[in-house]
């Protein structure tokens, strides 16, 4: 019988792969690059074979969609951020048949969900970013998943994770599933925002994000999970927070009673609310 044997929401901002090359951004997103390392360290430890990541940069306009190759090499720039990330290596894993029996089981349970073979399908960086940093490489295999729902629903997110959670204790494997995105999402405007990449571009953003984690931290679900819809919206949630969606799904929903543990405390990201969280399962 498979287990889901790890849950996280991380982060996967572009400027890590800066703080890691010689320059003035040397270093400067140290912390965030800690708390990735010791999240990959976790979901080694958790005997996890495979790592399902909820990505929010892989923006879907109908259905849901899993990346189900066998395999994954090559060289990332992004089209979005070509300063900041530009020919990331990787070199990663698929596990086919988890990915195929997740889509399945989703579309199963009501929410159309398709599973792709194709080689020309690549890995969009809210996947590759947090594998780069976690250095899981082929230790641990990935599945990707379409984490920015353009027009589905809060609740259809939920119903997609509740299905992942079931596909993968019908199979066989150990399953680590990571949320890839931000809180808030509100980038600086485009005058500014090379000026102000350590502070929020609305407090109301910011003072939303940190009610969030408390709840978080104090295992008040059912409270947060009311809140999602609106506040993905109002604070222009990263992909709407349909990842953190499709993860409280996995986990039980309102029923999760798990308290968080914030492994890199809450950060400021070219206006954009950030953290590295654990959510223990029981």
């Amino acid at each position: 019988m498979g287990q889901l044997v790890f849950a996280a929401k991380v982060t996967h901002i572009p400027r890590m792969v800066l703080s890691e090359l010689p320059g003035p951004l040397h270093g400067c997103r140290d912390d965030a690059i800690h708390g990735l390392q010791d999240i990959g360290q976790r979901i080694v430890d958790s005997g996890a074979d495979t790592v399902v990541i909820l990505d929010t940069h892989w923006l879907s306009n109908a259905a849901y969609h899993v990346n189900a190759c066998a395999d994954f090499q090559g060289v990332f720039t992004s089209n979005e951020f070509p300063t900041q990330i530009e020919a990331l290596e990787y070199d990663h894993a698929g596990n086919p048949s988890l990915a195929k029996a997740l889509a399945a089981q989703a579309t199963e349970r009501g929410v159309l969900t398709i599973a792709h073979e194709n080689r020309n399908l690549g890995l969009e960086y809210g996947t590759l970013v947090p594998m780069h940093f976690m250095k899981l490489r082929r230790r641990v295999k990935v599945v990707s998943v379409s984490g920015w729902l353009a027009y589905s629903t809060i609740d259809e997110s939920r119903r997609v994770g509740a299905a992942f959670r079931e596909a993968i204790e019908a199979g066989d494997g150990k399953v680590a599933l990571v949320a890839s995105g931000s809180l808030s999402h509100r980038i600086h405007d485009n005058a500014v925002v090379f000026d102000r990449p350590y502070e929020t571009s609305d407090e109301f953003f910011r003072q939303c994000d940190l009610r969030a984690l408390d709840l978080w931290q104090q295992g008040r679900w059912t409270e947060f999970n009311a809140m999602l819809p609106t506040y993905a919206r109002a604070c222009y949630g990263e992909g709407w927070m349909h990842d953190t969606a499709m993860l409280l799904g996995a986990l039980g929903g309102d029923d999760y009673q798990g308290k968080a543990e914030i492994v890199t405390p809450y950060f400021l990201a070219s206006g954009t609310g950030q953290v590295n969280a654990v959510l223990p399962l029981r």
